[in-house]
């Protein structure tokens, strides 16, 4: 496979390959889409998250969380209980499960094996983000209005920290052996980087060039953060440094970032319909190898290392509606029922 991959990456980073799929379809790079999962229902969604070894994807949806057999692509059964829920960040040697539930400002700790909440925990004002940290087994939930980080044990809910931050948080991702957490202040434009063990901001990093960072993944064996920014850059930090290493452009509205170490490939889903992905090079290298078609307002976005896929959450629109004085910019409705993901890979065949 890696062999594979990084024949593929020469040729379509010197524009001479063209990938014929089934007839009448064609692909400008090595991932190309492969199926819809159907989810259905009402309301809107953010964060997907996916367990490597139980096989499952989590995607929030309105007060519930879905999950997804990402095998037997099918859903597979529900979270309830909610309200608002951004993300579920999984603990796999737990057997847990860690919700944000923005309308409440709690997060709720939940059995992977039977769906069912076991307690809730009091967190800061509109949790958004939230991480599962390994190496302390805690969880970290960002909170957005809050602007702050509430940290709690994984085991037993017991809150231990909360961490004040400059700003408005997004993304995080941790660094177990560095014993580091980062984390995206979205309106100040920085990183932030946290002692895992202090629970302390030790450092406060510029993105410049890059703006309004959202998205954040990480190259943990080579040090390196990639920040999906709303100025459409991808941002690769050196995440011991701070330092800017390098930028990449990207598509608009970006929401969420991937990293894949088994293809060096960096993902970064954006809210105009594409991903665009990028191939590290080297430490100190990155280049775009494809703007890959999606749909519109398939910002979110998670990745399966072991088939090296990639999953979008989506949904079917009405049309946009006129503005008024009052709302000169109104976002269009969702179509009930038309809740879906979206299957992209490199696999051999796919559909259209």
């Amino acid at each position: 496979m890696k062999k594979y991959v990084r024949q593929l990456i020469r040729l379509v980073a010197l524009g001479i390959l063209g990938i014929v799929l089934v007839p009448g379809c064609r692909a400008d790079g090595p991932y190309h889409f492969l199926k819809e999962i159907a989810v259905g229902g009402e309301g809107g969604w953010d964060y997907l998250s996916i367990d490597e070894g139980a096989r499952r994807l989590y995607l929030s949806h309105a007060t519930k969380v879905v999950v997804i057999d990402i095998d037997k692509e099918k859903v597979v059964g529900e979270i309830a209980d909610t309200p608002g829920v951004h993300g579920l960040a999984p603990a796999p040697e737990l057997q847990r499960g860690f919700t944000s539930n923005g309308q409440e400002s709690k997060a709720s700790i939940i059995d992977l094996k039977t769906l069912k909440t076991l307690s809730k925990v009091d967190t800061g004002q509109n949790p958004d983000a939230v991480l599962y940290e390994p190496g302390q087994q805690e969880v970290y939930t960002f909170n957005g209005r809050g602007q702050s980080a509430t940290v709690f044990e994984g085991k037993t809910g017991k809150v231990v920290a909360t961490i004040t931050l400059p700003g408005r948080p997004e993304f995080p991702a941790a660094d177990p052996k560095a014993g580091r957490v980062y984390d995206n202040i979205e309106d100040k434009s920085t990183v932030v980087a946290i002692d895992t063990k202090t629970h302390q901001v030790t450092n406060t990093w510029s993105i410049a060039p890059g703006e309004g960072p959202s998205g954040m993944a990480i190259d943990v064996a080579h040090h390196r953060l990639f920040l999906g920014c709303h100025n459409k850059l991808m941002v690769m930090m050196d995440s011991a440094t701070g330092k800017v290493i390098g930028t990449v452009p990207i598509g608009d509205r970006v929401d969420a970032n991937a990293f894949d170490p088994g293809t060096q490939f960096a993902f970064s889903s954006n809210g105009d319909g594409t991903v665009t992905i990028a191939h590290e090079e080297s430490p100190d290298k990155l280049i775009v190898v494809q703007t890959l078609a999606t749909e519109r307002g398939a910002r979110t976005m998670a990745l399966d290392p072991k088939t090296h896929r990639i999953y979008l959450a989506s949904a079917k629109y009405e049309p946009q509606p006129a503005p008024t004085p009052d709302a000169p910019r109104q976002r269009p409705k969702i179509i009930p029922g038309s809740f879906k993901v979206l299957v992209y890979g490199m696999d051999k065949t796919a559909g259209h």
